[in-house]
């Protein structure tokens, strides 16, 4: 007998970067923690995808935004850049 696991993912949808899953604003708690792991080692290059998918955010969004997020708050500041 064979099982199998599903592995959700929290990943964004393109264009209104909400989480695909729950549906928040991505990155979503979930993400960070994948993120996070993911990236422990190398938090400098977690930076640097974080920083390219804020700016992919930022050009999807656009300035029409009524309520514009704060892109540095969502995308960077919970990163861990301590290294």
């Amino acid at each position: 007998m064979t099982t199998t696991t599903t592995r959700t993912e929290h990943l964004h949808d393109r264009p209104a970067w909400d989480c695909r899953i729950c549906k928040q604003p991505w990155p979503c708690a979930n993400a960070r923690n994948t993120l996070l792991d993911e990236f422990r080692s190398f938090p400098s290059v977690l930076t640097i995808y974080l920083s390219t998918k804020m700016y992919d955010a930022m050009g999807d969004l656009g300035p029409d935004v009524d309520s514009s997020p704060d892109f540095y708050e969502r995308f960077l500041s919970w990163a861990n850049t301590d290294y």
